[in-house]
């Protein structure tokens, strides 16, 4: 059930409930819609609604645990009705009845397979597995509907990047034609319920309050009117009078419109995006609003960095989650030598970066960087360091409280002065130049780092032992 609901409702013979508002001062028209919505864990099969959903294949006859206790329930007459549709495309929606189901009607779907390089496809069909289900009951005068999660772990959809697209896509519809149903079910199982509880609150918030808090958690992509994802860099936008500027009726009338919704962002929104990076340009923005474009930037690497396939440059071990320093701080590792800058794919390399320390930097960290016999082959190039900073979220600059740089030459301490004096701003100070590791257990202690044996030997040859047992981390 979802935590700290206020209402009970039965649905068949299970009991469920409901999201619902609970300030005085909330909307009434949120409420209405929080009301509609409802989480329940069980079986999709045995919801007393007008239409269940079913998520099958092309070809309607998938085994998933779904379809399978869909087939059971309904009875035989299920599968010769289904012989009648002849498949169904990915995407599409189509209707039968429920048999001997609670259910008067079976939407059968079909969602995508999920690649990552196809993410944005997969993304769309997803989309309009959801809005075509629901345009089938509004055109139906179905009063309530029982999802069930369609993104089958068999297809391969990550499923709380799914469970986004499903929540949204409801609630645009539900704004639109909330008149039209009365309930809307998310039948989930154990597993998904944990997801679908942490992501309720961020499109169906039941309070002010929630709704603050939810802000800063919903992702930068929220997709057009109705839900649909986009991809803004190919959106074309045709000015009627071209070299005339905008007239903001249209946009007034836009905000006039959507303000009976709310003020977040995911309510309103986020506007012409042309306009917007016009705007940066001129350097007519203000610093709230350059800090919300650059937050919704970083999210969407964040988002790309979580459905990619980053297992090539895991494999380098070129960054990774030690111990703890004297401080009680999480320390992570940078192995210089580790990083074939010539050889990857260094877009990769960033969402690996982000992937691996969006959740570290949270709280107080520290980096030790190892720049041990590192040649030309791995020297990070300057650029590729200013595209980095530039991109990760505050919480990376903020909570990074040192930076110590082991092993370092005469060059590569020019360049980072350089690269801290005129590129970045407030990395400086943090930075320690480690000579020897001795100078480094002063802060850190050596039971609490995983050191590249190379590193060990490089520092025994060059300043001596001493310490006479360094933990080493073997597969480095």
């Amino acid at each position: 059930m979802s935590g700290g609901c206020s209402a009970s409702h039965r649905i068949g013979s299970c009991s469920i409930k409901h999201l619902e508002g609970s300030s005085e001062n909330w909307s009434a028209n949120k409420k209405d819609i929080n009301a509609k919505i409802v989480l329940w864990k069980g079986d999709a099969a045995l919801l007393n609604c007008t239409a269940i959903v079913n998520t099958s294949n092309e070809s309607l006859s998938d085994k998933n645990p779904v379809s399978e206790s869909i087939f059971i329930n309904a009875g035989p007459d299920l599968r010769d009705e289904l012989q009648k549709l002849k498949g169904c495309r990915t995407g599409e929606a189509k209707l039968t009845e429920g048999f001997n189901l609670a259910a008067r009607f079976i939407i059968h779907t079909v969602g995508p397979k999920y690649k990552s390089r196809y993410r944005t496809a997969a993304e769309s069909s997803l989309y309009s597995c959801y809005r075509n289900v629901l345009q089938l009951a509004k055109e139906q005068a179905m009063s309530s509907v029982g999802f069930c999660v369609i993104n089958s772990v068999k297809r391969g959809y990550p499923l709380e990047d799914a469970t986004h697209i499903a929540l949204r896509t409801v609630r645009r519809f539900l704004e639109i034609y909330g008149e039209t149903l009365e309930k809307v079910v998310f039948a989930v199982s154990e597993l998904e319920e944990v997801t679908y509880k942490k992501l309720l609150p961020l499109y169906f918030p039941r309070s002010l309050e929630e709704e603050s808090r939810s802000l800063l958690c919903l992702p930068a992509d929220i997709g057009n009117a109705e839900g649909e994802p986009v991809v803004p860099e190919r959106q074309i936008r045709i000015s009627e009078k071209p070299g005339i500027p905008d007239d903001n009726s249209d946009e007034e009338g836009l905000e006039a419109d959507l303000s009976f919704i709310g003020s977040h962002a995911f309510a309103r929104m986020e506007g012409d995006v042309d306009k917007q990076r016009r705007l940066i340009l001129q350097g007519q923005l203000s610093e709230a609003a350059l800090q919300k474009q650059h937050q919704r930037n970083y999210n969407r690497w964040l988002c790309q960095a979580r459905a990619e396939d980053l297992s090539d440059i895991a494999s380098l071990k070129a960054l990774y989650q030690t111990g703890v320093d004297n401080c009680g701080r999480t320390v992570m590792v940078v192995v210089g030598r580790n990083i074939p800058v010539t050889l990857i794919d260094m877009e990769k390399a960033i969402l690996y970066f982000i992937h691996v320390m969006d959740h570290i930097t949270v709280k107080e960290y520290v980096l030790v960087y190892f720049h041990t016999l590192t040649s030309d082959y791995n020297q990070l190039d300057s650029n590729f360091l200013k595209k980095l900073y530039d991109i990760v979220d505050i919480k990376y600059k903020r909570n990074l409280k040192a930076l110590y740089f082991v092993h370092p030459t005469f060059r590569s301490k020019v360049s980072a002065w350089f690269f801290t004096t005129f590129t970045v701003s407030g990395l400086k100070d943090k930075i320690h130049y480690v000579e020897s590791l001795q100078q480094l257990f002063t802060d850190i202690s050596p039971e609490q780092i995983d050191f590249p044996p190379f590193v060990l030997e490089y520092d025994a040859r060059e300043n001596g032992p001493y310490y006479s047992s360094y933990p080493s981390s073997p597969d480095l």
